[in-house]
């Protein structure tokens, strides 16, 4: 039997990655394509983190750049992800999967709220855990919240699962030349300021050498494949890279 080259996990999904063909919202297909996915990912015996962004419904920046507050925007995205997280929470159970929602915004009538040795419980019962609610701090990303979380509950791997399969040095969908690295250091992210995830979380997960693996995650399997140390996407880590 397959086993999984990974005890812990931290994927990050972006709120776009539950559109699936809309232009806005949640698709409920995209909802039992990714449960079906991670009921995967436990059957390995992984046990997973999770963080999604909420793009699909509201992004901060983008109301910051329309002429909101930005710590305002910000706020909303942050509570929009909790929206994310619940419909998510919903689909892993229906499909079996123990599911777990932590908010770094309290709000305990639909969720818990966050608390590391909480979520460290969750998770060595086998609970599949979303970290809602982003780091609880406007001008913080998902991505930051991520690797934030990654590095709380000791994740041996962080993993953004998205549309493309790795890190091109240009985006593939629009140049149809781009070239896809197979590994990169954080330094070489930074510098090329490849559009993979914000500075600000790859430099935390340069800072504490945590090695981060993207991946398309439109493409069955992949997400087993990555967990199993298959040649997947693109990973990111230390400068023995």
């Amino acid at each position: 039997m397959t086993k999984s080259k990974y005890k812990r996990v931290l994927l990050k999904l972006s709120g776009e990655a539950l559109m699936g063909d809309a232009a806005f919202g949640i698709s409920s297909k995209m909802l039992d394509y990714v449960a079906a996915e991670i009921k995967g990912l436990v059957e390995l015996n992984v046990e997973v983190g999770l963080v999604i962004g909420a793009g699909n419904i509201f992004r901060g920046v983008s109301g910051a750049s329309a002429g909101m507050d930005r710590g305002a925007a910000d706020n909303m995205g942050m509570l929009a992800t909790v929206i994310n997280a619940l419909a998510m929470h919903d689909a892993l159970e229906q499909h079996g999967v123990p599911t777990r929602v932590l908010s770094a915004i309290p709000m305990t009538t639909v969720c818990e709220p966050y608390a590391r040795q909480r979520a460290l419980s969750h998770l060595d019962k086998g609970r599949v855990v979303i970290f809602a609610g982003g780091t609880g701090n406007p001008y913080f990303t998902t991505d930051t919240a991520a690797v934030l979380r990654g590095l709380e509950i000791n994740a041996d791997l962080i993993c953004k699962a998205t549309r493309v399969d790795g890190v091109y040095d240009k985006d593939p969908l629009a140049h149809d030349d781009a070239v896809k690295f197979d590994t990169l250091t954080y330094t070489e992210v930074l510098q090329r300021q490849l559009r993979v995830m914000d500075a600000a979380g790859i430099s935390l997960a340069r800072d504490n050498g945590k090695t981060i693996a993207v991946f398309n995650m439109n493409k069955p399997g992949n997400m087993r494949k990555a967990f199993c140390g298959e040649p997947v996407g693109t990973l990111i880590k230390g400068e023995e890279a």
